[in-house]
């Protein structure tokens, strides 16, 4: 039995992809320097990854080269690149918007007559649409809403939090329902359905504020009576949408005899920091709950845009962890932006996997892409995780499997090489992890 190892490593800043293949030997009794791999022992099926596809995405997406749209979205969305099978896209405007916008505004249209998807077609269909040719079938489509129109919120506008009226709670659960349909009745697959992006913050952009109490009785007694009026209960519906630390409040208090058929699991996000015990609580309390992370990325206004290297390894630490918390998907936010990490209607700026140069017509690939896809590539939909355990905390692991392989995904932040012994039942395969770097074993099971 052999390991195939494929490491990646940026030294002098330049990307190094290196391939070899290590046989396993016999262990001798090793006690030292293992990792050991137990396949009896599982967890969470894979679903697998994808990212979103925002306004200010898909406009970027519209100014490149018919080429370099097909380099982009062959590497996202190709099969033997990274897999990608999902895609959030928000409803109606949010910060990674051109500007405000949305599908029904007029108070007083209670049927949606004037309901217009016009501003989703501009950009966002085109996008979705190459991006279903690329996959080679349909996509699965997460819907999330930063903000209900103006006029249904406390506060009249979409930005600075406010609060959903009243009077408005099933007018906005029909609009939702409505947005559904559109998107469906153009052939598309929304498979999964956010109640509110970030329902704790008060965002200088589209937000809005609910309570776990509130959100309970959105859910409950508005949204799950409209989607079964319409026929779209077979939607799987994710709580809370927010960071970690009050995740598992937040579905303590939504889940219950009464709701707990209506939740498919939780959405999370990860700018309040790692948290992982938080959702291994939550797998612990609710085991049949999937643990869906939403959105992430690096925020400019957070992280330095030049700090390409400890950025993506940002990401993959986060990742590893989630993974071995329960986390079963994985969706990263914009797909491309431009050269200073927008636009957003609000300066918001951030990276993303590709940055496309206005101006030069450049399209750059970024380190978060490379460290995505060692998780991407390599941890098929449909794996399970299994237990692994460590000799150090200087090596950070994951492993999944299937009935043909085993892939172990491995960072080494350090500045150091580090030997270990990966080990399974009683055979060996030494690898060296090299400094500042991530790798992926795969395994062909006999």
């Amino acid at each position: 039995m052999d390991l195939r190892l494929v490491s990646t490593t940026y030294k002098g800043n330049i990307r190094n992809i290196h391939e070899e293949v290590i046989p396993f030997l016999d262990d001798g009794g090793r006690e030292e320097q293992l990792i050991n791999l137990y396949p009896q022992v599982k967890y969470q099926t894979m679903d697998g990854f994808g990212g979103a596809i925002t306004d200010s995405a898909a406009y970027i997406y519209s100014l490149m080269s018919p080429e370099q749209k097909k380099q982009m979205l062959t590497e996202y969305f190709g099969h033997d690149r990274m897999k990608y099978r999902f895609v959030r896209i928000p409803i109606d405007s949010c910060d990674f918007s051109l500007e405000h916008y949305e599908a029904d505004g007029d108070e007083n249209d209670e049927k949606f007559s004037n309901f217009s998807f016009a501003r989703v077609e501009k950009y966002i269909l085109p996008m979705l649409v190459d991006a279903e040719a690329v996959y080679g079938k349909k996509l699965e489509i997460m819907l999330s809403p930063w903000s209900p129109p103006a006029y249904m919120k406390t506060n009249g506008e979409r930005n600075h939090g406010g609060k959903l009226k009243a009077c408005y709670w099933k007018r906005w659960a029909e609009y939702i329902c409505r947005y559904i349909e559109e998107y469906r009745n153009r052939g598309f697959n929304v498979t999964m359905l956010t109640l509110q992006n970030e329902p704790k913050a008060v965002q200088t952009w589209d937000s809005c504020i609910f309570t776990a109490e509130e959100e309970k009785v959105f859910l409950r007694d508005y949204v799950w009576p409209s989607l079964t009026a319409h026929g779209l209960n077979g939607i799987e519906i994710y709580i809370w949408d927010h960071n970690k630390e009050r995740a598992l409040e937040w579905a303590e208090t939504i889940i219950d005899d009464e709701t707990d058929h209506m939740i498919a699991g939780l959405a999370f996000h990860w700018y309040s920091g790692d948290h992982f015990e938080a959702l291994q609580m939550i797998r612990e309390r609710f085991p049949k709950k999937k643990l869906l992370l939403s959105e992430a990325c690096i925020e400019f206004s957070k992280y330095r845009a030049d700090d390409n290297l400890v950025n993506a390894q940002k990401y993959a630490h986060d990742i590893m962890g989630d993974l071995n918390a329960g986390m079963s998907t994985f969706l990263d936010w914009n797909l491309v932006l431009d050269e200073r990490g927008g636009p957003n209607h609000v300066n918001n700026f951030c990276d993303a996997p590709y940055l496309f140069d206005t101006l030069s017509k450049k399209l750059m690939e970024r380190e978060l892409q490379s460290y995505i896809w060692h998780f991407s590539h390599f941890i098929e939909s449909g794996m399970v995780r299994i237990g692994v355990s460590r000799y150090t905390d200087a090596i950070e692991a994951v492993a999944f499997a299937d009935s043909s392989r085993i892939t172990v995904v491995f960072l080494n932040r350090t500045g150091n090489p580090i030997q270990a012994y990966l080990r399974i039942k009683n055979t060996c395969a030494a690898i060296l992890l090299e400094p500042q770097s991530i790798a992926s074993a795969v395994i062909e099971r006999e």
